[in-house]
């Protein structure tokens, strides 16, 4: 038996630093918004015979695109400029190949124009407020026979949230550093990792709905630490599996598909944890009204003061 309620304090400060460090990096640096969401031109690009990522930036530079995003993708270059035109693009590689003495293929060509990128994001917001909400009514109602309902729906978004806001964070830190954009398919894996997410809390909640009918023990706090533990090994090996998909894809699969597979990843593992240390200890404290447990280091501050 694994003592997860008797470690909920730890957990919940483990995951307020985290949340407060994601929240200031979402704060101080924002998201580096894709051509999906802020319109413009991309190119992948093969060069024969190879260029260095120096080169190509400083041969942009010269011909009008200082601007532009320059990311090595194994032996092609990804870059993102302002929108312009089929022509100026066929005059744009004519440039490129005569600068740097080199033939270029174009492998992939995509412009969007900031109307409908800004629509889009719009649409995306809204996705994942209408996914949350959904969330939440649908756990409402699965768990309407139990006392207050609503506080589990509550307790599970919460941990979503938690979870959301991981992704969030550490892509505002990649975007800093590395020049990492969010996109449509960005959105899609925060989707699925909302999904994956509740599916997990639910299996939780379900389990411990069942202990409390059975009356395995009066106080609740045993009931949720049991379920927790016997749905432990289930949450670990769904994920454990899932998460070998996902390092195969991220290993193997396409650059375009790169960083949708590494907000999979980083959603996967805030999920799993998220399930079983923060949404059932969540609704012991409320289920007991005992707050202060939430960062008693807070309460005992106060009390020495």
């Amino acid at each position: 038996m694994i003592d997860f309620i008797g470690k909920k304090q730890w957990f919940f400060l483990g995951s307020a630093i985290v949340v407060i460090i994601m929240i200031i990096s979402l704060a101080a640096f924002g998201l580096q918004p894709g051509i999906d969401f802020s319109g413009g031109t991309s190119m992948t690009l093969s060069f024969t015979p190879q260029v260095e990522q120096n080169q190509l930036r400083q041969e942009l530079t010269a011909l009008g695109y200082p601007e532009a995003i320059v990311q090595r993708s194994e032996n092609n270059f990804f870059i993102r400029i302002k929108e312009i035109l089929p022509e100026e693009k066929e005059v744009l590689i004519s440039g490129l190949e005569t600068g740097l003495d080199t033939e270029i293929l174009v492998l992939d060509y995509n412009a969007i124009s900031p109307v409908i990128a800004t629509r889009t994001a719009r649409n995306a917001g809204i996705a994942v407020a209408i996914a949350a909400v959904a969330m939440l009514f649908y756990i409402v109602w699965a768990f309407r026979r139990m006392p207050s309902p609503f506080k589990w729906g509550t307790c599970a978004i919460i941990a979503l949230i938690h979870d959301v806001l991981i992704i969030l964070g550490i892509f505002a830190i990649l975007g800093q550093v590395a020049n990492v954009e969010v996109n449509a398919m960005f959105i899609t894996a925060v989707l699925t990792i909302v999904g994956y997410s509740i599916n997990n809390t639910v299996v939780v909640f379900d389990r411990i709905r069942e202990n409390r009918t059975k009356g395995i023990s009066p106080d609740f706090a045993v009931t949720v630490n049991s379920s927790l533990t016997e749905t432990l090994a289930r949450s670990l090996n769904t994920s454990l599996t899932t998460l070998c998909v996902v390092l195969a894809l991220l290993l193997f699969g396409g650059a375009t598909i790169h960083y949708f597979v590494l907000a999979l990843l980083f959603g996967l593992l805030a999920g799993t944890y998220s399930s079983l240390c923060i949404a059932g200890p969540l609704l012991v404290i409320w289920e007991k009204k005992e707050w202060s447990q939430l960062f008693p280091w807070l309460a005992a501050t106060k009390k020495a003061a």
